[in-house]
């Protein structure tokens, strides 16, 4: 990871150049910095977790999108015509390319993207509009697991994906039960609300679990890990005609006991990035609750740290939740 010099982008028409403030570090940019995301191709200017403001815009823009908004970006950029597409659902489109993974990302000064990607945010601290997607990704995963009311759900990881999927069932009414190696995170879990938690270093899940809610076992368990043995886990501690949820996803084969999927008759889905109405949800959250950026965000940097900051996350990636690089000066702190 190094600094470099690239060429100052202008806006064609159809364009918005924004100016970024802040970027969130992803579990994905982490992945490209130690060469482990097969999806990245190199050299890659990572960035994808955005807060910004426009500074100008090109021809045949809204006028609704004006210099000076506060924005973030939706960073996925789907084709429009594969099935998924065709269906209303872009985020798993086949084509996708994501900023900082298959297309340049945002951690530079200025960026050029669609207008209709640009979603201008009022009312939030500058820096929080960096927890918007990957919120959202946590959020589209308890959606896509069709939480009701009262239903007993276990995240798997906590780091901001899993938050996000503690914050998306929260709001739909469950009883959350956050599990994670890392008694730093599980204590942002409750401070955000989970109602409790399992410390995987320390206790067995399923005994802990058994405690808890009885044999049963969760209705809903969301895995955000993205390991071989909590992708299992997953299926081990679900309750009969339960539902799980992989929003992580393995580097490895995952050998499963697949008879557990006809005996207990589960429904297993997988969940991929987020749709615009996600990340509307997680504004509505994170206005209605603005102390929440205060316990998701670890540390802030300077431009001038942005790569030894990754080098120490990758160095112990459970010491750090997230990590935001400031890219911009004289940005006012609230939108």
């Amino acid at each position: 990871m190094a600094m470099v010099d690239i060429d100052m982008p202008r806006p064609a028409p159809g364009e918005v150049a924004v100016r970024i403030a802040y970027i969130g570090y992803c579990g994905s940019d982490l992945n490209s910095y130690r060469g482990t995301n097969p999806l990245v191709s190199y050299p890659r200017v990572p960035g994808h977790e955005i807060s910004g403001v426009i500074v100008e815009t090109g021809q045949n823009v809204p006028p609704t999108l004006e210099p000076g908004q506060r924005v973030t970006i939706l960073p996925y950029f789907n084709c429009g015509s594969c099935n998924a597409c065709r269906m209303n659902r872009p985020n798993a489109c086949k084509h996708n390319k994501t900023l900082g993974v298959q297309r340049e990302g945002a951690l530079t000064e200025l960026v050029c993207v669609p207008y209709g990607k640009v979603v201008a945010v009022n009312g939030l601290e500058t820096r929080a509009l960096t927890l918007i997607e990957p919120l959202a990704v946590g959020f589209h995963a308890a959606r896509r697991a069709e939480i009701v009311p009262e239903e007993r759900v276990v995240v798997l990881g906590c780091g901001v994906i899993g938050l996000g999927a503690i914050l998306g069932a929260l709001s739909m009414g469950a009883h959350v039960i956050a599990v994670d190696l890392s008694r730093s995170k599980l204590d942002r879990a409750v401070r955000l609300g989970a109602h409790a938690t399992i410390d995987a270093a320390q206790e067995c899940v399923d005994r802990a679990l058994q405690d808890m809610i009885g044999e049963d076992g969760p209705e809903v368990v969301i895995e955000a890990v993205g390991a071989e043995e909590t992708f299992r886990q997953a299926v081990d501690i679900v309750a009969s005609c339960g539902r799980v949820i992989y929003v992580g996803y393995a580097k490895n084969p995952v050998l499963y006991e697949t008879r557990l999927f006809v005996m207990k008759e589960i429904n297993i889905r997988g969940s991929r990035g987020a749709l615009l109405s996600d990340f509307h949800d997680v504004i509505e959250y994170l206005k209605r609750n603005p102390a929440a950026s205060d316990v998701i965000i670890s540390r802030v940097v300077g431009l001038e740290d942005a790569c030894s900051a990754m080098a120490e996350w990758s160095a112990d990636p459970g010491a750090l939740t997230k990590i935001l690089v400031q890219l911009s000066e004289d940005v006012d702190e609230r939108a």
